[in-house]
C-alpha cells in the first residue's frame, strides 16, 4: 500500500499528460505530430517547473519503466508478419538498404559526433524503423537513459517536420509516380503520422501505398528489439565484470518481457486474435507508450539536453539525409524513378 501511495501522484500526472497529448493530437487537421512527442515535451516543460526531487518522480519512473514494458508486450498483438506479403518485395528491397544505412553508417556517425552507443542506436532506430514506437520499444531492453530517449525523440520529430514539407515538393520535382513516391515516403520518413501526412500531401494513392509500406517497416521492430535485447544483455554482463562484480550469464540479465511481445506477435500472425481485440490492444499499447514518454519527460531536464550539445541533432540530420538519398537511389536502380 505504501508503494502504491508513493507512485500514485506520478502515475496520475502521466495519465493526465497522456490524455491532454491525445486530445491535442486529435485537434490537428492532419497527423503532423504524434501524441508521444507532445507528451514528452509537456513532461519536460513540467520538469522545468517542478524540479528533480518532486513527489511525482517515483510514479514517473514506474510509468516509464514498468508500464512501458507492458505497452511493448501489447504492441505485439497489433503486428502481423503476413502484412509483408501484401506489400511485396519492392518495399523490402528498399528497407534492407535503408536499415543497413541507419545501423551501419549510423554507427560511425554516432562515434564521430561523440555519442554513446545507446543514444546513437536509438536515433538510428527511430529514423530507420518507425520513429517513437521503435525508440520506446528498444529503450528499455538496452536500459537507455531518459536523456538518450528524449534526444532521440526530439531528433526524429524535428526532421519529420522538415520531411512533411520537403517530400511532396521533391517528389513533384523528380516527377515520381504515386507508387514510387509512396514507396519513398514510406521507407524514408520516420514516424507513422508523418508518413501519412507526407504521403497524402502528394496524392491519395501515394498516401495509401506509403501507409502500407510503413506498416511493413514497423514489423522490423520484431527482429530489432530481439537483437538489441541480446546486445543489451551482453553489455550488462560485461559492465558487471568491469565494475568488479561476479561474472553473470546473459540469461540472468536478458529482458524477458520481450518474450511476451514475441508471443503476442506470433499469436496475432497466426490469426488467433480477433481484429477488434487486436485493435483494442493496439490502442492500449499506444496509450501506455504515450504515458511512458510523459514519464520520461517528467524526469528529463531541458538544461541537461542543452548541455549535451548539438552532436545528437547532427547525427540525426546525417542519418535522415542518408536514408532519404539511399531510398531514392535504390528506387532509381530498380527502375521506379
Amino acid at each position: 500500500m505504501k508503494t502504491i501511495r508513493s507512485i500514485f501522484p506520478g502515475v496520475l500526472l502521466t495519465l493526465l499528460i497522456a490524455i491532454i497529448a491525445r486530445f491535442l493530437e486529435s485537434l490537428l487537421p492532419m497527423p503532423l505530430i504524434s501524441a508521444s512527442v507532445i507528451a514528452l515535451f509537456i513532461g519536460m516543460i513540467c520538469n522545468h517547473f517542478i524540479g528533480d526531487d518532486h513527489v511525482v518522480h517515483k510514479g514517473a519512473t514506474f510509468t516509464s519503466k514498468k508500464l512501458l514494458k507492458l505497452g511493448i508486450i501489447l504492441l505485439g498483438a497489433s503486428l502481423n508478419i503476413a502484412t509483408v506479403f501484401h506489400v511485396g518485395r519492392l518495399s523490402l528491397s528498399v528497407m534492407v538498404f535503408t536499415l543497413l544505412t541507419c545501423f551501419g553508417l549510423g554507427h560511425f556517425s554516432g562515434k564521430f559526433f561523440g555519442l554513446n552507443w545507446k543514444m546513437s542506436n536509438l536515433i538510428s532506430a527511430g529514423t530507420g524503423i518507425c520513429g517513437g514506437s521503435a525508440i520506446a520499444s528498444i529503450a528499455p531492453v538496452i536500459d537507455a537513459d531518459d536523456l538518450d530517449v528524449a534526444y532521440a525523440m526530439s531528433a526524429t520529430f524535428i526532421f519529420d517536420m522538415a520531411m512533411i514539407i520537403a517530400f511532396p515538393l521533391m517528389g513533384r520535382a523528380l516527377g515520381l509516380s504515386d507508387m514510387a513516391y509512396g514507396l519513398w515516403a514510406g521507407t524514408a520518413v520516420n514516424d507513422t503520422s508523418s508518413v501519412v501526412a507526407a504521403g497524402f500531401a502528394f496524392s491519395d494513392a501515394a498516401g495509401d501505398f506509403a501507409t502500407m509500406v510503413k506498416l511493413t517497416r514497423t514489423l522490423v521492430i520484431i527482429p530489432t528489439v530481439l537483437i538489441f535485447a541480446v546486445i543489451g544483455a551482453r553489455e550488462k554482463a560485461k559492465q558487471n565484470i568491469q565494475d568488479g562484480g561476479k561474472k553473470v550469464s546473459i540469461t540472468s540479465v536478458f529482458p524477458w518481457f520481450i518474450l511476451g511481445f514475441l508471443a503476442f506477435t506470433a499469436i496475432n500472425s497466426l490469426g488467433f486474435i480477433p481484429e477488434n481485440v487486436s485493435q483494442g490492444m493496439k490502442f492500449v499499447s499506444k496509450f501506455l507508450m504515450v504515458m511512458a514518454l510523459a514519464g520520461i519527460g517528467l524526469k528529463t531536464s531541458l538544461k541537461d539536453m542543452k548541455n549535451s550539445g548539438t552532436g545528437p541533432m547532427l547525427h540525426g540530420f546525417v542519418i535522415s539525409a542518408l536514408v532519404v538519398i539511399v531510398a531514392i537511389t535504390v528506387e532509381y536502380f530498380m527502375g521506379l524513378v
